[in-house]
């Protein structure tokens, strides 16, 4: 008997429209995140640091970086951070 994984309940649940689009946002969110940490810290920057410079707070830099925000970011807050850390901010489709 074959073991059900969570890569399978995953690929299963993608067939409901709904949790595919849930899905597929929180993959969008924590990418956004963990590329924000890894510019961050390529920049030897502190989230304070790279707060004052994009024109915002610590704390939206932290919540961002966590993962757990629901919102997703502005286009307008990403080039702000890339901006910041001197870095070009690029968005592309991709088709599936």
């Amino acid at each position: 008997m074959k073991a059900f994984t969570l890569n399978d309940y995953i690929k299963k649940q993608q067939r409901n429209p709904k949790f595919k689009a849930e899905y597929d946002r929180e993959l969008l969110i924590n990418a956004i995140a963990k590329m924000t940490v890894e510019l961050r810290y390529s920049a030897k920057l502190t989230q304070e640091e790279l707060a004052k410079k994009a024109k915002t707070t610590q704390a939206v830099i932290a919540r961002l970086e966590s993962g757990k925000d629901e919102r997703v970011p502005s286009i307008t807050l990403l080039a702000r951070i890339a901006e910041a850390s001197h870095a070009r901010l690029s968005i592309s489709f991709i088709q599936h």
